[in-house]
C-alpha cells in the first residue's frame, strides 16, 4: 500500500487506529499511554510508507506497537521497583528512627550537661548554703542534724535548702521537662 503524502497519514489513521489502539490497551490498561504508543506507531508507519510501498503493513505495524507496548511495561516495571525500593528505605529508616527514639532515655542523653549544671549551680550558691544543701539531699541527713552540725536553726536548714533549690530550677529550667521531678528539687 503505497499512499500520496497529502492524505496518505489520513487513511493511515482512519483504517489502523482502532485495531492498533484496541491491541495496545488489552496489554497496557491504561487510555493515555495507549492512545500516545498508537499514535507514535502509526507516525513511525506513516514515514515508513514515505519511503516506498511496504508488502506487509498490518505485521510491520502490529510489530512496532508491541515493541513500544513492550518498552512502556519494562519502563512501567522498572519504576515500578524504584518506587518499591525508595518506599522501603523510607520504611527502614522510619523504623530505625522509631526503635532509636523508643531506646533513648532523655535522662541519659542530657545527664553529664545536667551534672555540670548541677555542680556550677552549687559552687555558686554561698559555702553554708552549699553545705547545708548537699548534706539534706545528697548526704541524706536529717534537717535537726543539720542544723546541729552548721550551728543554726532547723528553719535556717529550710532556708538554705530552699535558696539551693530555687537556683537549681532556675538553671535547669530547660531540662526540667525531660528531666521528670527530681528528688532534690523538691
Amino acid at each position: 500500500m503505497y499512499l500520496n503524502q497529502a492524505n496518505s497519514f489520513n487513511e493511515i489513521y482512519t483504517k489502523y487506529y482502532r485495531k492498533s489502539y484496541l491491541y495496545v490497551k488489552s496489554y497496557i490498561h491504561d487510555d493515555m499511554a495507549s492512545e500516545d504508543i498508537v499514535s507514535e506507531a502509526l507516525i513511525k508507519l506513516w514515514e515508513k510508507m514515505k519511503q516506498g510501498p511496504l508488502d506487509t503493513v498490518l505485521p510491520f505495524l502490529f510489530t512496532i506497537l508491541k515493541n513500544q507496548s513492550l518498552d512502556y511495561l519494562k519502563h512501567k516495571v522498572i519504576k515500578k521497583n524504584v518506587h518499591e525500593a525508595v518506599r522501603d528505605a523510607l520504611k527502614r529508616e522510619l523504623e530505625i528512627r522509631t526503635t532509636t527514639l523508643e531506646a533513648s532515655d532523655p535522662v541519659d542523653i542530657f545527664s553529664v550537661e545536667v551534672q555540670q549544671i548541677i555542680e556550677t549551680t552549687l559552687n555558686s550558691l554561698p559555702e553554708r548554703t552549699r553545705e547545708i544543701f548537699i548534706m539534706s539531699r545528697f548526704g541524706n541527713k536529717p534537717h535537726k542534724e543539720i542544723a546541729e552540725l552548721n550551728k543554726v536553726t532547723v528553719k535556717g536548714v529550710d532556708y538554705h535548702i530552699m535558696q539551693s533549690v530555687k537556683a537549681l530550677r532556675i538553671a535547669l529550667k530547660d531540662y526540667l521537662p525531660f528531666l521528670g521531678t527530681l528528688t532534690f528539687l523538691h
